[in-house]
């Protein structure tokens, strides 16, 4: 029997304190030092080349850095990694379950040892402050721990009743070997709890992380080999997108298919999951979690001041690039031009400069990045009043940064009100009353994260009931989800709200299988039925 303490969330490190800021310069000292090695892909335990030879992971916050160079898989590879994840099931689908939960327990431990490497090398990679790093660690350790215990819970079964004579039992088991497609802004939390939720629920994976971002899968291989995961079961192919993406959601032997990602990406591999051909066996199971419009709603008796706040560290934690984001500020009429006063003068206290030295602003990820955002912010220039920021003037011309920038005065139908930017933009929407502003806040496709400010209870009560999303923060910042106390995913196009970090993320996962057994010799009681004796 695991002696396992209960779930509980990972702290955060206090980065004001001058020896976990120390800490965290000597491991970015430690990491810095091994840039530039050459990493492969790994297939049931084995390293290989990529055989389109290898492509540069570079530091956002200095591009003249490169972190290190990495496989690029071909479409062969990616089948080969599938073919070795369902040759790992055959096995790791009758591990118990005890034993899956201790790997992932040592897994998680591993991460706390590591901790300090972890965040040096994504400070470096994904160009996070500290305290962005060390949160998507911590968060990584929350997946660890939170899923460990709910295998350990569902390996329990549903309850079910006996019934005329039958001994019933439903038992849930693991469904095959799938695809971990992950995302870049959290490349270690989110590559890391989307491998393990399926690995630990008994099924094999085949992870294909972010070309941003590949480091951080390579510490997550690390992590699990050294936890004693059999081979197999974790296999990670780097490469393009589009060839190794494409053949592992489209190929007929894959199971199930779990994605964070862009809205598009996200339509398409529904569109081509649902597709059956003479090779289909079964129904892929795709878990979606996309993009998000997230409005920040401001009523006419909020705390100003605590809303303010709230708004700049959603809007621009990490450089907007989170989809649970603020990037919408739907204020009341009332308090519209007081609480924009308050944004834009916290905003403009926002240093920007080199993530390894912690600034509360960083770079946004790549080129691709900045010209999205910029255009975005041309746009803007046209369907709202530009306020601040802006532009990339003043900032460190070698990294991708871009002025955390506010627009105001924005129509609820604009543009950069309605289309995932995905960067440091937030645009003020007036509101004539409360009426208006959850009918503003609810007017587009997404349905992600939102937040909610006010002192009138029944004003909160509305919101409740009223305003449509996944995750809904009430006078508070609307990011930051914690494993296990705010399970994670968003309505209409913000995906198929699985819930990660919740009770039932599992069952993406896992089949339940109902088996009857009637005890040798026994009769059934059947009512109004007898068996007669011959």
């Amino acid at each position: 029997m695991l002696n396992r303490p209960a779930y509980a969330n990972e702290t955060y490190l206090d980065f004001t304190r001058p020896e976990h800021a120390d800490a965290q310069r000597s491991a970015l000292a430690g990491v810095r030092a091994e840039f530039g090695r050459t990493y492969g892909i790994w297939i049931g335990g084995k390293q290989e080349a990529g055989a389109h030879g290898t492509f540069a992971s570079v530091n956002p916050s200095a591009t003249g850095e490169v972190i290190g160079h990495f496989a690029a898989a071909s479409a062969d590879q990616a089948r080969r990694a599938l073919a070795a994840a369902w040759d790992a099931f055959r096995e790791w689908q009758y591990v118990p379950a005890e034993t899956r939960a201790g790997i992932i327990f040592r897994a998680a431990d591993i991460v706390r040892r590591r901790r300090m490497e972890i965040n040096a090398w994504m400070i470096s990679e994904a160009g996070k402050n500290y305290l962005e790093a060390d949160a998507d660690t911590c968060e990584g350790i929350d997946f660890l721990e939170y899923y460990a215990h709910e295998a350990l819970r569902y390996d329990r079964g549903m309850k079910v009743i006996d019934s005329w004579g039958d001994l019933n039992r439903t038992h849930y088991i693991p469904i095959g070997a799938g695809v971990s497609i992950s995302p870049w802004n959290f490349p270690f939390a989110i590559t890391l709890g989307m491998a393990a939720a399926p690995i630990v629920a008994g099924n094999t994976v085949v992870a294909k992380p972010s070309p941003d971002t590949p480091m951080m899968a390579h510490l997550i291989r690390e992590i699990f080999d050294e936890a004693g995961l059999p081979a197999g079961v974790f296999n990670l192919v780097t490469g393009d997108n589009l060839e190794v993406g494409e053949t592992l959601t489209t190929d007929p032997a894959t199971r199930f298919i779990n994605f964070t990602g862009s809205l598009g990406v996200g339509l398409h591999i529904a569109e081509v999951a649902a597709k059956a051909g003479p090779d289909t066996r079964f129904l892929k199971r795709v878990v979606a979690e996309l993009g998000g419009k997230n409005a920040v709603v401001v009523d006419a008796d909020a705390d100003l001041e605590a809303a303010a706040t709230g708004i700049v560290q959603a809007a621009f934690g990490f450089q907007g690039q989170k989809c649970s984001a603020a990037s919408r500020v739907v204020a009341h009429a009332a308090v519209y031009d007081r609480l924009l006063e308050l944004v834009v003068a916290k905003t403009e206290t926002l240093a920007i400069g080199d993530a390894k030295d912690n600034f509360a602003a960083g770079p946004v990820v790549n080129q691709k990045a900045v010209d999205k955002i910029m255009h975005y912010i041309g746009i803007g220039k046209t369907e709202g009043r530009l306020v601040t920021g802006g532009s990339r003037e003043g900032t460190p011309a070698d990294g991708h940064y871009i002025r955390p920038t506010v627009f105001a005065d924005v129509a609820p139908d604009a543009r950069i009100a309605q289309e995932e930017i995905f960067g440091p933009v937030t645009a003020f929407i007036k509101a004539k009353d409360l009426d208006d502003a959850l009918r503003i806040a609810n007017g587009t496709r997404f349905g992600l994260t939102g937040g909610f400010f006010s002192n009138n209870p029944a004003h909160v009560d509305r919101a409740m009931r009223e305003f449509h999303v996944g995750n809904l923060y009430i006078n508070r910042k609307n990011t930051g989800a914690l494993v296990g106390a705010q399970p994670f995913g968003g309505f209409n196009l913000s995906g198929t709200d699985s819930k990660a970090g919740g009770a039932d993320y599992l069952l993406c996962f896992l089949q339940a299988k109902s088996i009857t057994e009637r005890p040798v010799l026994a009769e059934p009681v059947l009512p109004g039925f007898r068996f007669t004796k011959s």
